[in-house]
């Protein structure tokens, strides 16, 4: 197995493979997870008890810098056809899965996440336009991890 995850292959939400995703602008967002120091009296300086309040959260975000009507529809909602995009008319939340292929070999899995997207960017001839997209991370409805990651199928043991 590869001790290092590294370069975005492909990303697939809801079995639809998106198109280029800006370079540099993937991150796994989230927060770190919550604990409260119980201490005591009679131990100066360190905690006596941690308690974990909340495990740490992934929540992660990107650029869709390819927007064919296809993939705008994808992530933002509303209805795609024959190349053309029409936003939703009514409140719209795209939720689903996501599978993520890295160029280490990697294989990552969200089963069960909420996309939450806004259209950003300029029209110019030095920058594109871009979706920004924010996924948050859900406990799928059967109980199973919100998040894998699988290296098995990487040959290279670096």
């Amino acid at each position: 197995m590869k001790k290092f995850i590294y370069g975005l292959s492909s990303f697939m939400l809801n079995d639809k493979l998106l198109g280029y995703i800006e370079k540099d602008s993937y991150d796994w967002g989230g927060s770190e997870p919550e604990t409260v120091d119980v201490n005591a009296e009679q131990v100066p300086g360190q905690p006596v008890l941690i308690l974990v309040q909340k495990n740490g959260t992934v929540e992660p975000q990107f650029n869709l810098i390819q927007l064919d009507a296809d993939n705008i529809a994808a992530v933002l909602g509303g209805t795609s056809a024959n190349g053309k995009w029409s936003a939703p008319t009514q409140l719209s939340q795209v939720t689903g899965k996501v599978k993520i292929e890295t160029v280490s070999g990697h294989v990552i899995e969200m089963p069960k996440v909420t996309v939450a997207a806004n259209l950003t960017g300029k029209l110019s001839l030095s920058e594109v336009s871009k979706i920004q997209v924010k996924l948050k991370v859900q406990i799928p409805d059967d109980g199973s991890a919100p998040l894998t990651i699988d290296g098995k199928e990487a040959n290279n043991p670096t």
